[in-house]
């Protein structure tokens, strides 16, 4: 995530008071990050403050329930295009993560469909039927192969597209444009309720983070906005920390999924270690 941000901020270099601000507002994030681990890591070590505060969370409520599923808003968008270019059998996926795999099997789904067929011996097999259809399914290169060439298309494509969303907000966000959204975002309220401001811009960077399940996503927008001046340093703070713990629910949905007891035991473990690494990183 401090990576992406950073990224961002590099397509700004070429102006220099806009690289100023854009990396300061891109190094909220990654202080953020370092400050927590450096202060919480060792704490973890010591007393298994998560662990233990985790396990008693979820020791406490009622496990025993069937599996739901996981909202995915943005599979909806871009599904239809991964499911083009590669697909993975999710049972392997599984197996490797149970230990009951057997090695050097591929990762890549190679058939979508399956005949059921009985042999003479009244034994029930899975016979392929339909092969699967996508870029890489009828290549015969190794797995490591696929993934590094996924690795590389998907790194040109996100830093076209970080580039391209720069260009955009800095094409858009001119003028009076500019000036309207840098006094409303940067606004306080009045009174004795400014103080309230920041909690707002945390619950607002909650809020959008888990629309777009993507910490990622949200701050890589900010930061350009930083650089252009339309926000500024301290009110992109309150965001960020509002979108680091708007990404933990993304985790607790999917741990929500499992589909055992034991499995959802700790799989909301996981998922609560990140809530509270996150939180008590913001009361830091």
């Amino acid at each position: 995530t401090s990576v992406t941000n950073t990224i961002v901020a590099l397509t700004q270099s070429n102006r220099r008071d806009e690289f100023r601000r854009a990396f300061a507002g891109a190094t909220v994030h990654d202080m953020f990050n370092w400050v927590t681990v450096l202060i919480l890591l060792p704490l973890e070590i010591i007393s298994g403050l998560l662990f233990h505060l985790t396990g008693a969370i979820t020791r406490s409520i009622s496990l025993e329930r069937k599996a739901s599923t996981n909202p995915q808003f943005l599979n909806v968008l871009t599904k239809p295009l991964t499911h083009r270019i590669i697909q993975l059998d999710e049972k392997v996926i599984q197996n490797i993560a149970l230990g009951t795999v057997e090695s050097n099997v591929s990762l890549i789904k190679h058939y979508c469909s399956y005949n059921n067929v009985t042999t003479e011996n009244s034994t029930s097999i899975l016979v392929p039927k339909i092969y699967c259809e996508f870029l890489f399914s009828k290549m015969s290169w190794p797995d490591w192969a696929i993934g590094l060439c996924l690795l590389f298309l998907s790194i040109i494509a996100l830093c076209t597209c970080l580039v391209l969303l720069v260009k955009l907000l800095q094409s858009m966000l001119k003028g009076t444009i500019s000036t309207v959204i840098h006094k409303t975002v940067n606004a306080n309220f009045p009174g004795v309720f400014h103080h309230l401001t920041p909690y707002l811009a945390i619950g607002i960077g909650c809020i959008f983070t888990i629309l777009v399940q993507s910490s990622s996503i949200f701050t890589s927008t900010l930061t350009p906005l930083v650089g252009l001046g339309v926000i500024s340093i301290e009110r992109m703070y309150p965001f960020t920390l509002g979108s680091n713990i708007g990404t933990t629910i993304t985790g607790i949905m999917a741990a929500l999924t499992a589909t055992t007891a034991l499995e959802l035991r700790n799989a909301l473990q996981i998922a609560l270690c990140h809530t509270f690494f996150n939180i008590f990183g913001m009361y830091i």
